[in-house]
């Protein structure tokens, strides 16, 4: 498809001599351009009508960004016209000169890849779950529910808190009419200071604790057990844990051990994904048998993760923790897992004598 474009202007009155056009004189004079260059000017010369050769086409020049109005409807002339030629449906093509606009158009397309990305960096996407993560990663066989309790005692508190505790606590353990048994009682070593760490299983869940909690109440000595123990602390908590369902269940074991209580706060979302990697990574922690039991918290502080290790001591357990290192797996492992975690903290702690894990 030909562009015309006439432009036309009335001549001067000719000079004497002056050679005549193609019309008479005062007519106009008629350039005759096509789009592409396909059609030569018309010329006269000598009163003979002659066909030019069309010069080869050029691409348009650039305006100066100074440059005044007309210019710039060139320009917008030239759009136009391959609009025109390329079709309605096509996208218009930029001149040669517009690299400015084609960057802001490059940089307003990708914006909303390079937010997507960026996004990508530090929202974690948690893949949907139909059954809770409690049914999914906790031992089925059994319906055992821990309690964990950590107090903090006063300084000069703590040789009489343990003295009191090794009274009352072993009692409430052999107890055949309370289903629950003492796991392990501790003081930190190393960790914060003047701690006590007890741990509980309540064989039958939620309806044993509950029996548990029941007929203490009603027993004097252990009411009267809670009052005297209460002048002696700092503060107190607590959490209801279950088992993982790939550890080892915590059974009773000859001493003299140190145990180390590793504590994670995972990122919420993130228990399946730690249970998958955990799943495997336990195997490379039993050679030395220093695997006591892993829970995760249902009640108290949630996402809270408690492995629990036994070691002969501090050096011992320094060599095992390096040896995991050698075995293909272990460090991949712990890359994936490091980036679930928030917070972590380990106590080494020592057993008291009444303690099933010695």
């Amino acid at each position: 498809m030909n562009w015309l474009k006439l432009f036309s202007r009335r001549d001067p009155k000719p000079g004497p001599g002056s050679p005549q056009t193609l019309s008479s004189r005062g007519s106009r004079r008629m350039r005759i351009w096509t789009s592409r260059g396909g059609a030569a000017p018309l010329t006269s010369a000598g009163g003979a009508t002659t066909l030019s050769a069309p010069p080869p086409p050029q691409p348009p020049p650039c305006p100066p960004r100074a440059q005044e109005g007309g210019g710039r409807s060139k320009m917008a002339a030239r759009v136009l016209l391959r609009r025109s030629l390329a079709g309605a449906s096509a996208v218009p093509r930029l001149p040669p000169c517009g690299g400015l606009a084609l960057r802001g158009l490059v940089s307003s397309a990708s914006r909303p890849r390079e937010d997507s990305w960026l996004k990508s960096l530090f929202v974690r996407k948690v893949d949907p779950r139909k059954d809770a993560h409690s049914n999914l990663l906790a031992k089925r066989e059994t319906s055992s529910l821990y309690k964990l309790q950590i107090h903090n005692v006063k300084p000069e508190c703590l040789d009489a808190y343990n003295k009191l505790c090794q009274e009352v606590l072993p009692k409430i353990h052999e107890e055949k009419h309370y289903p629950c048994a003492l796991v392990g009682t501790w003081n930190t070593w190393y960790g914060e200071q003047d701690q006590a760490v007890h741990l509980w299983r309540y064989e039958g869940g939620y309806p044993a604790l509950n029996e548990v909690m029941s007929k203490l109440r009603q027993n004097k000595e252990f009411t009267e057990f809670r009052k005297e123990r209460g002048n002696m602390l700092l503060s107190r908590k607590n959490q209801l844990l279950l088992e993982f369902s790939f550890w080892n269940e915590p059974v009773p074991r000859e001493g003299p051990n140190i145990y180390e209580l590793r504590s994670y706060q995972l990122r919420p979302g993130t228990m399946i994904e730690w249970g998958n990697y955990w799943a495997r990574a336990i195997r490379f922690r039993q050679d030395n048998n220093e695997a006591v039991g892993g829970f995760f918290s249902q009640i108290g502080q949630l996402y809270m993760v408690h492995h629990l290790w036994a070691y002969k001591d501090l050096q011992t357990r320094e060599d095992i923790r390096n040896a995991a290192w050698h075995k293909p797996g272990w460090d991949e492992l712990v890359y994936y897992t490091v980036p679930l975690i928030q917070e972590m903290e380990s106590r080494i702690m020592i057993p008291l004598k009444i303690s099933p894990l010695q």
